[in-house]
């Protein structure tokens, strides 16, 4: 008897919910012993602080942090930290969860930490925003530290966020530790890089892809949704490249040139906000219509669940490559597998921000700096070696690029699990 064909998103899953499926899909195509499995379904701990912030009128009001540590067997736990008034303690744990498989496929020493403070960054001024950082790396003493557990900047932080944690936690231990967090400014030990990593490890996995097809990269055309600091590096990167980047949008809408847009020329959301939208183009879309375009690749780099059951039959792109984190729901996922349209999944495409934070923290703890040449070209590198191990899982099994990739990450963290063994 057929069955109805799924017009909606089914219940919206928590964070770990997604993860926990994830894994468990994965783990489907490998023999992995059950009690690694089981050990993977839960984070390895969750801290809660709860930290008093003192405001610019005198008065104090008491917030609250998490730090989520789902799995160090293959190095210290690394993730971002954010400030957005949506925080939860599953979010945080499902994002840890992310990272450990993102480290993982990219073969990085490091597990998955994530962790955040149930606040709306736009109400907090400058200063308050420093002394909650502060306050909340004192909080965090404890657990965190460049051999145990190591930040970044999320949502609602940033460079300065991370180089006002980094001071905090170095003057309570009596010496400069540049290395507990990544993604400061490179006057206070960031890498030059950093910041473009993501976007650039987007457009290198994208070329690959298009190449991978047996594509002209000359005659791909390209939409991006989302013209911020990822979506704004991919899209230079791939014009570079020579694909024809015909769409790109930010919050307020999109421009489109058939012909192709001069990236160079169009300032991202986060340089100008409202430039995107604003610019001098032939056409003006909708970030829906965007998501719609005739394109070759889309490359959506926005925010999260764009690409949904609602819209997924409507995409007329050739392929997705995923900036964003989560840009396509699971339903969405199941139609474009169904329609063979490939989506290269977001821990792999966009994974070049930890990728170049590893990169920081090496030259941190070495206290030896890396031009930006040297970056790029490491980061190149690993992206490709990456791209070479899902590609090999693609090749091998029945399976999506995504659950390539979580195969990859998956046998990498169980044999590291199996070696260790079990502390009695």
């Amino acid at each position: 008897m057929a069955t109805a064909e799924p017009t909606s998103e089914p219940t919206e899953e928590t964070a770990v919910e997604t993860a926990r499926r994830q894994l468990e899909r994965a783990a489907a195509h490998l023999d992995v012993d059950e009690g690694v499995l089981e050990r993977l379904r839960h984070p390895d701990s969750v801290y809660r602080v709860a930290i008093p912030l003192e405001r610019d009128d005198g008065s104090t009001e008491v917030l609250t942090g998490y730090r989520a540590h789902h799995d160090d067997v293959r190095g210290p736990y690394k993730g971002g930290l954010r400030y957005h008034p949506d925080v939860t303690e599953d979010e945080c744990v499902g994002l840890s969860m992310w990272m450990t498989w993102k480290c993982a496929v990219m073969d990085i020493p490091f597990g998955g930490g994530k962790g955040g403070v149930v606040v709306d960054p736009k109400d907090l001024s400058a200063a308050e925003k420093e002394r909650l950082t502060r306050r909340f790396a004192e909080e965090l003493r404890p657990v965190i530290g460049p051999m145990t557990d190591i930040p970044a900047p999320d949502m609602g932080t940033d460079p300065e966020t991370m180089a006002w944690f980094m001071d905090a936690y170095s003057m309570q231990e009596g010496e400069t530790e540049p290395g507990v967090v990544t993604g400061k400014p490179p006057v206070v030990g960031g890498s030059a890089g950093r910041e473009e990593a993501p976007g650039r490890s987007v457009g290198i996995i994208a070329e690959k892809a298009i190449e991978y097809y047996d594509w002209d990269v000359a005659e791909t055309t390209v939409a991006v949704q989302g013209f911020g600091s990822v979506g704004a590096n991919a899209a230079r990167y791939l014009d570079e490249a020579g694909a024809s980047v015909v769409a790109v949008s930010d919050v307020d809408g999109a421009i489109y040139d058939p012909d192709g847009l001069d990236t160079n020329d169009v300032e991202d959301h986060d340089e100008t906000p409202g430039m995107v939208s604003g610019y001098d183009a032939p056409e003006t879309l909708t970030n829906e219509e965007l998501l719609t375009l005739d394109v070759d690749v889309l490359v959506p780099s926005a925010v999260g669940n764009v690409l949904t059951a609602e819209n997924a039959r409507d995409v007329r792109a050739a392929m997705v490559v995923e900036g964003a984190n989560g840009p396509t729901t699971s339903t969405a996922d199941s139609i474009f597998e169904e329609r063979g349209v490939p989506v290269i999944p977001d821990f792999l495409a966009n994974a070049g921000g930890v990728t170049v934070s590893y990169f920081e923290w090496l030259q941190d703890i070495n206290r030896r700096s890396w031009s930006l040449e040297r970056v790029n070209e490491e980061l190149e590198a690993e992206m490709l070696r990456a791209w070479d191990a899902v590609r090999e899982e693609y090749e091998a099994r029945d399976v999506t690029w995504r659950d390539a990739a979580y195969i990859v990450a998956l046998s990498r963290i169980a044999e590291a699990h199996e070696t260790r063994g079990l502390w009695p």
